[in-house]
């Protein structure tokens, strides 16, 4: 697709339109896009970080048109704290993914949680908000977070991805929130699924999803692979396994892979096939 400029509204087919925040970096890429559906009333999905010139970007895109919701897919603070604002506005309702009250410490996009988010209404699984010619269903979908939550447009068939599927780059999952067996069953939720398009918060839109999914299934269970085969030959710590598992990658998302690793290790102690031993892991006995 042609680059997208900061606070620029971008038309992805009728019903929907990106706005993206000006808020790059290794873990967010080009930025957080916002999406707005809807034609004559709209829904905001994920309206970003609390910046007054992104929130100032999406009453330009708005138009003066009624917001029926402020869709939250789920509270890193590059996804939700301009939901907010953006109320005091708009006067729509916040709905969405739960409130999510957790510090963890690991490197994020967004350093922490949105410890501030208040939703006026939590959805869950299935349950919809609704106007003119478009709904958004919720689907649940834990793994980067625990309260995750992507969200389907059946009248076009696409899927709000959210951060659990990204168009540029895997998702961290980093505990204790996030969780690699949830992550991982999130997205077998999704390959049997038919949707036709995702629209991710970060990067282009997925014209390919089951590919894609298929691909990152793939890849989580490669480095899976990769993380055994290193403790067959010697108990192992994480830095030392990321440097052989990463090599070539930009040093600046060495901690985030750490995180990932971690998540894996976590889920394979679970399986009983990995064991901890301060800040070495074995393969258990």
């Amino acid at each position: 697709m042609d680059e997208q400029q900061p606070g620029v509204p971008q038309v992805l087919e009728p019903l929907v339109t990106r706005v993206l925040a000006d808020n790059p970096s290794p873990f967010t890429h080009t930025g957080t896009q916002t999406h707005l559906v809807g034609t004559t009333d709209l829904a905001v999905i994920d309206p970003g970080p609390d910046d007054p010139t992104h929130i100032a970007a999406l009453i330009r895109a708005i138009d003066g048109r009624p917001v029926t919701a402020i869709v939250i897919t789920h509270t890193h603070r590059d996804h939700s704290p301009g939901a907010a604002p953006l109320k005091v506005v708009t006067g729509a309702p916040i709905v969405g993914c739960a409130r999510l009250a957790l510090d963890d410490l690991g490197p994020r996009a967004d350093a922490s949680f949105d410890k501030d988010y208040a939703p006026d209404r939590v959805l869950a699984e299935g349950e919809s908000v609704s106007g003119k010619g478009w709904t958004l269903t919720a689907l649940a979908t834990p793994g980067h977070t625990s309260n995750h939550l992507a969200f389907a447009l059946p009248e076009t068939k696409a899927l709000f991805t959210g951060d659990h599927v990204m168009g540029w780059s895997t998702t961290i999952v980093s505990p204790p929130d996030g969780d690699m067996a949830a992550y991982m069953a999130s997205l077998a939720k999704l390959q049997d699924r038919d949707d036709r398009i995702y629209y991710p918060a970060h990067g282009d839109p997925v014209d390919k999803p089951q590919r894609l999914v298929r691909g990152l299934i793939g890849h989580r269970r490669q480095r899976e692979g990769q993380i055994m085969r290193l403790l067959d030959t010697a108990p192992q710590s994480i830095p030392d396994m990321v440097a052989r598992m990463y090599a070539g990658i930009d040093p600046r998302l060495f901690p985030a892979a750490e995180r990932s690793v971690l998540a894996h290790l976590y889920d394979l102690r679970t399986r009983e096939l990995v064991s901890e031993d301060g800040e070495v892991w074995r393969r258990a006995a």
